[in-house]
């Protein structure tokens, strides 16, 4: 019998809790994964509504902003088919992914949901100065004896790393995790080659299926997409202070920006206006609070000018 093809619908739902950025997962047998369910034509009449569907009938969660992400159709990609009506292990699965923001982490009221940061999965995407990643002291010593005298795999290496200029880019999340993939230093490797799922320490925790790359899409998504739209908006409060919105930037970045530069660079892009209150404080001077400016550029992205932690 000839392998079917089903239409699978993920979501990243990504907010901000705590300072740092967070997805919303669902616990299932194999381990955490991200909101997922079979596209029924019968029951949904676009790709999003069929994905908002699975989302709010297994978190219990309205969204609101959405994109479409990527479609994932590599063979042997392996996503689990036991909540898909009828789906045989012959399956073939394309995914199509979609990234949603939401501005809270919402409650979702079940044991088997939860919002999981990012850099727990993905502990060296985050630069930021106090973070401890064992990008250094791990990481890069594993991938150096993997890469050896090969010029190919040293040159994927310092690319996606850093290492030589133009240094480290934050969009490139998903090369840095394939990358790792290949060198079998992520667990999904060996789970996928049907070994003990063990991954070299620091290098996170697996992720179900391929759940873990469709994280890592999103992540570079984002990142790169906040230079052109001004999608940090959608993460943050509809009032927030400058250094509100500074912290909203550099948790997604993964690293430090230059704070005078920053808040010239947002108080001259048209972006914001102060709202004319202040935030309430414990001590030290007020702080101006700000919305994004009614009938701003949609088609403005934030200057950033870093302060990055380098490789």
């Amino acid at each position: 019998m000839s392998a079917r093809v089903v239409i699978g619908l993920n979501a990243v739902v990504t907010a901000l809790e705590g300072g740092d950025p967070h997805v919303l997962c669902v616990r299932r047998e194999e381990g955490w994964g991200l909101p997922y369910g079979a596209f029924d034509p019968a029951r949904h009449r676009t790709f999003e509504l069929g994905m908002r569907d699975f989302v709010t009938g297994q978190t219990a969660l309205q969204l609101g902003y959405v994109e479409q992400l990527y479609t994932f159709g590599d063979e042997g990609r392996e996503a689990p088919l036991a909540s898909f009506r009828g789906g045989e292990a012959s399956d073939r699965v394309v995914s199509v992914g979609y990234l949603a923001l939401s501005p809270v982490a919402g409650e979702t009221g079940r044991s088997d949901a939860a919002w999981r940061g990012w850099y727990e999965h993905f502990p060296w995407e985050d630069r930021r100065p106090y973070a401890r990643d064992g990008l250094e002291e791990a990481i890069l010593p594993a991938l150096r004896d993997w890469a050896g005298g090969d010029r190919a795999r040293r040159a994927r290496l310092d690319l996606a790393f850093g290492l030589t200029e133009p240094g480290w880019q934050e969009e490139r999340a998903l090369d840095r995790y394939e990358l790792m993939y290949e060198a079998g230093l992520v667990p999904e490797a060996a789970r996928d080659a049907g070994e003990a799922a063990e991954g070299l320490p620091g290098t996170g925790p697996a992720m179900t299926s391929d759940h873990r790359r469709i994280l890592a899409t999103a992540i570079g998504r984002l990142r790169g997409k906040l230079r052109y739209r001004p999608v940090i908006f959608e993460l943050v409060a509809e009032e927030f202070t400058l250094t509100d919105l500074q912290d909203a930037v550099e948790a997604i970045l993964g690293f430090c920006v230059h704070k005078q530069n920053f808040r010239r660079a947002i108080e001259a892009s048209g972006l914001v206006e102060k709202t004319g209150a202040v935030a309430a404080r414990t001590g030290g001077r007020p702080a101006a609070l700000y919305r994004r400016a009614p009938g701003g550029p949609s088609g403005v992205g934030l200057t950033l000018p870093r302060l990055r932690r380098e490789v």
